[in-house]
Order: structure tokens, then sequence, then C-alpha cells
């Protein structure tokens, strides 16, 4: 019998971190799946709605990686709302639970200034 197909980390963390971004999910939702300052930062975003679109619900349009190292992902995503597309980075490290975390994650785009920046 064939082994259902499994989606690759890096996807799930983009449409994890696409719902959160976008309001669809709380933020601490993300709790188990963050490490480090991601959480954070995620936070931070997501507070300022960054992907919320009216009427249309951002999905992810396109996703790459690479693999910086052994059990380290940093991935890309193209993220679409209609005629609206950004870009989002994030990067995965895999722990000695063999979990993977979501470290870092960053938009492109216009960004308001950041507390920690001043």
């Amino acid at each position: 019998m064939p082994t259902p197909h499994r989606p690759r980390p890096t996807d799930v963390f983009a449409d994890l971190l696409v719902a959160v971004l976008s309001g669809q999910r709380p933020v601490h939702a993300m709790l188990g799946h963050t490490a480090g300052r991601a959480y954070d930062e995620l936070a931070w975003l997501a507070e300022r709605g960054p992907l919320r679109a009216r009427g249309t619900r951002p999905v992810v349009r396109d996703i790459g990686y690479y693999e910086a190292g052994p059990g380290a992902v940093e991935a890309f995503a193209r993220i679409g709302a209609g005629d609206q597309l950004r870009a989002m980075a994030f990067r995965l490290e895999r722990g000695r639970d063999l979990r993977w975390r979501c470290t870092a994650v960053e938009l492109g785009g216009p960004r308001p200034p950041h507390p920690a920046d001043d």
C-alpha cells in the first residue's frame, strides 16, 4: 500500500504563517511551532495585519527553499491576495525532538518601524 503524501515542512509552515499574518488564526496557534525570537516577531507582525485584504483570502502562490545545513531550512514564498503580491521569508530548524520550528520570519514590502529598531 503506498504511503500517503506528507507535505513538506516548508509548505505547512508557509500556510500556518499566512493564516496568522492574515488574521485567520490567532498568533498563539504558533506557540509550539516557533523558537527564539520568532514568536515575538510574528506577534509584532500579526498585530499590524500585513496580509489582511478586503474580500480576498491570501494564499501561498509559490514557495522555494534552501537547505542551509543539517536541520536548517531557509524558505521564501510569494503570497497573493487579489492583485497584491507580497514576499515572505522564514527559517525552520529541526530540534532534538525532530520537530521543525520557525526561528525567523520576515515580510517584504513596506514595514512600520519596530520599537527595537530605535
